[in-house]
């Protein structure tokens, strides 16, 4: 086990700042945006700056959150795509456009999450990195001829082989490097839809294949974004983040 405090200190040390982008479009914003950034008050970067970055097309039912000292939050008016698939791919765009405009200027982190999720434990400095990459709940004890690849050879995504499955619900790092992330992966989508092809887990694939390409300097453990589901595992004992409650039948509609 780490100790918290010295991580914490030498990053209080450095005035590390912190962006947190989250997206909540159409239904999303009134199931889960609540609980993930009052959960997030708790829990995600104790003691550092944090600037959260929401995204939405309905700004004025943002939910009034109560923020602690050196915490501020940035609305910003997306549009609404037909499709979910659509709207988790464009994102993609959309966060490397707030890095070049805003986060490069005010933080040196950003994390990017999904909403659906509630903060249950420290997600702390100790997960700060380069490049930040986390391995799927799902996957991280599975043989690898199980991993979700995409293996369809005309898609820029196409992965024949890798070494872990990542879960794009969360990743992160330095500004820099997660704007590279995020225009290589779009720059995929966009390839993809001028051939008439959609990966087959959307941004998620193009992330697995950045990240084989380009290794990330640190992966977190799926304690740090767990799905209850898979049930008892003995060797994580501290989940940190889990999945909300799925309403995909309702949501998604």
């Amino acid at each position: 086990m780490f100790d918290p405090e010295l991580y914490d200190a030498f990053y209080r040390k450095t005035n590390t700042s912190v962006a947190l982008t989250v997206f909540a479009v159409g239904k999303y914003l009134d199931a889960y945006l609540k609980d993930f950034l009052t959960s997030a008050e708790s829990h995600f970067m104790p003691g550092l700056r944090v600037v959260y970055y929401v995204f939405t097309d309905s700004p004025e039912r943002v939910p009034k959150i109560q923020l602690g000292p050196q915490r501020s939050i940035v609305i910003m008016k997306v549009e609404k795509h037909k499709r979910w698939q659509d709207i988790s791919m464009m994102r993609m765009k959309t966060i490397s456009n707030i890095i070049e405009s805003h986060i490069r200027h005010q933080a040196r982190y950003v994390f990017c999450m999904d909403v659906d999720q509630i903060f249950v434990g420290r997600f702390g400095s100790e997960a700060l990195g380069d490049s930040v990459a986390l391995m799927h709940s799902f996957f991280y004890h599975s043989p690898k001829f199980m991993y979700t690849y995409d293996r369809n050879p005309n898609s820029v995504a196409f992965m024949e082989k890798g070494d872990l499955y990542y879960h794009a619900a969360v990743f992160g790092g330095k500004w820099e490097n997660v704007q590279r992330l995020a225009e290589s992966c779009y720059l995929g989508i966009m390839t993809d839809k001028r051939n008439q092809v959609e990966a087959l887990w959307h941004d998620e694939s193009h992330l697995n294949k950045y990240f084989w390409i380009h290794k990330p300097s640190k992966v977190l453990s799926p304690e740090y974004c767990w799905a209850t589901e898979v049930g008892y595992r003995r060797d994580l004992h501290f989940p940190r983040l889990v999945w909300a409650e799925k309403q995909y039948g309702i949501l998604r509609t």
